[in-house]
């Protein structure tokens, strides 16, 4: 438990680790220093360099964190066979390891979960399927299928193993605007967005009850429309600053969410653009450094930390995939050691 002193008539609190207390003021014990808390700018932010993934592939999904994450499935390198693959990468924070791989290869499907309690279902293996599969650790099982085959949904769907959602989609000839929820062990169909386009990117930890939906749209239209979910109703709210299809998302509410890259109908069609949602209003950050236009894996741990991963980056996405991982970190606060100069 942390003692105190006064100096000068001000109480500074001893730490032995540094504080995330806006405004504090204390002495932290482990490095001798006088520290101060302040607000750190976020969700300014900044794009890096992560380490590459093992093969070159679009269309791939991903979960986890930062940190801990996985890709799954995708369409390899034409030059590669440009099959749908059974890859399953897992990724630390600094490399990219194969893990246990799918029977059957898929791509474009939706996935949500973390690297020991995940879930991937839907996309092309090859036709559209239904199919759902969990993920323990090491190895995967099949379980109840969606209620409505699709794929086209990499990036619309979020959640945990036990509590998730999937939104929108397309079925093979044509777009699906439906949502469904997952409880552990079915799928149930939800009401639908007041928006029907799909290509929507998605954040939130708690999809059942909160989460919000953003973007999307096909040729020649992409839309900038936002829409929040309370775990009964669709709620519109304030438009993306630039309209895109194919985002990446990752947050933890409602209210807390980063959005990024994807199609925004220029030429070329990729944007390395972020925005940053705080409930209000969405606010454009730091850029990404590389403009993965198509089909890119986005994962999460929340508005200040994040991933972007493989994809294709030519239009049409018939070349030229990425094997790339970009890193988002946003610091809520910032810690200023003081000084007497």
């Amino acid at each position: 438990m942390a003692d105190s002193k006064t100096f000068g008539g001000f109480p500074v609190q001893n730490l032995s680790s540094d504080s995330t207390s806006v405004g504090q003021i204390y002495y932290n014990t482990t490095s001798g220093q006088f520290k101060a808390v302040k607000d750190g700018g976020a969700p300014i932010g900044t794009w890096a360099a992560g380490a590459n993934i093992n093969a070159h592939r679009s269309g791939l999904s991903g979960f986890g964190t930062n940190t801990a994450s996985f890709v799954v499935g995708g369409d390899a390198q034409p030059g590669d066979g440009g099959a749908h693959t059974t890859l399953v990468e897992s990724y630390n924070g600094s490399s990219w390891s194969e893990t246990t791989e799918f029977s059957t290869g898929r791509a474009q499907a939706g996935s949500l979960g973390s690297t020991t309690a995940g879930l991937i279902f839907g996309g092309y293996t090859p036709s559209v399927t239904d199919s759902t599969q969990t993920w323990n650790g090491s190895a995967w099982t099949e379980v109840n299928e969606l209620n409505t085959a699709r794929s086209y949904m990499i990036n619309a769907s979020n959640g945990t193993q036990t509590a998730g959602m999937t939104s929108t989609g397309y079925s093979g000839t044509a777009a699906i605007y439906n949502v469904e929820s997952w409880n552990g062990s079915s799928w149930t169909e939800k009401t639908e967005p007041n928006t029907s386009v799909y290509l929507r990117a998605t954040g939130g930890a708690a999809p059942n009850t909160d989460t919000i939906l953003f973007g999307g749209g096909y040729l020649p239209a992409r839309t900038a429309n936002a829409e929040t979910w309370n775990g009964s109703s669709w709620t519109e709210v304030n438009n993306l600053n630039t309209a895109r299809a194919d985002m990446g998302g990752s947050g933890t509410s409602s209210t807390s969410v980063v959005g990024f890259g994807g199609r925004d109908g220029t030429s070329p069609p990729g944007s390395v653009l972020t925005e940053s949602w705080d409930g209000t209003s969405w606010t454009e950050v730091a850029d990404q450094g590389v403009a993965t236009i198509f089909y890119f894996a986005s994962t999460g741990g929340g508005a200040s930390s994040a991933l972007k991963v493989g994809g294709a980056t030519v239009n049409p996405p018939t070349s030229d995939y990425a094997n790339n991982t970009e890193e988002w970190s946003a610091a809520a606060v910032e810690v200023k050691t003081l000084t007497t100069s």
